[in-house]
Order: structure tokens, then sequence, then C-alpha cells
């Protein structure tokens, strides 16, 4: 495989990550904000209530890099952060989406 392969590749990476966070107005802002701070690009979101709703539940589908451990490091230390999953791509939250948006 060539360089330029390599990089194409490695720019089709993806993981999701799956986010445990209080639920109250603002807390989406802190999240995508850090990653934003940082010029680290989201491609797609998901944020949906959990239980009783004081609890939500984000999906982040990002390009996966050398810096995506720190940025899971990073949105850990969020006060409204309870836990922080990664998952590879192939995560079912965004597979069916897609067909959503076909044209």
């Amino acid at each position: 495989m060539n360089a330029i392969n390599r990089n194409e590749q490695n720019a089709l990476a993806r993981a999701v990550l799956e986010i445990d966070v209080n639920n109250h107005a603002g807390v989406m802002s802190h999240i995508v904000g850090l990653f934003s701070r940082r010029a680290y690009n989201v491609e797609g979101i998901l944020c949906l209530p959990v239980g009783d709703g004081r609890h939500s539940r984000i999906w982040l589908l990002v390009n996966e890099d050398l810096r995506l451990a720190q940025m899971m490091k990073q949105v850990e230390k969020l006060e409204d952060v309870t836990a922080i999953c990664r998952h590879n791509a192939d995560h079912a939250v965004f597979q069916d989406l897609e067909s959503f948006f076909r044209p």
C-alpha cells in the first residue's frame, strides 16, 4: 500500500464515542465546544435522554487520529460527564441513520 492510500485510509478511520452526561442546558455545548476549541471535527451527533431524563447519552461519530485518546481524557474531566466509552465505527447507533439522509 503506498503512502497516498495509507493517508486516505487513515482519513476514513472513524470511531463512535458514547458519553453519559447529566442532562441540563449547556451540556452539549460544553462537550462539542471542547472538540471545537481543539479543531477536532465531529462527523455526527446523536443525543437522547436516558431513564427519567436527569441523564442523557451522547454519541459522537469522530475521525480517529492520534489525538483521540487525549480528547477522551479531556472529555472525561468535564464536570457533567459521568462515563465515556469508545466504539468502532460500525457501532449500530449510526448505521441506520444514514438512510434517513439520502436524497
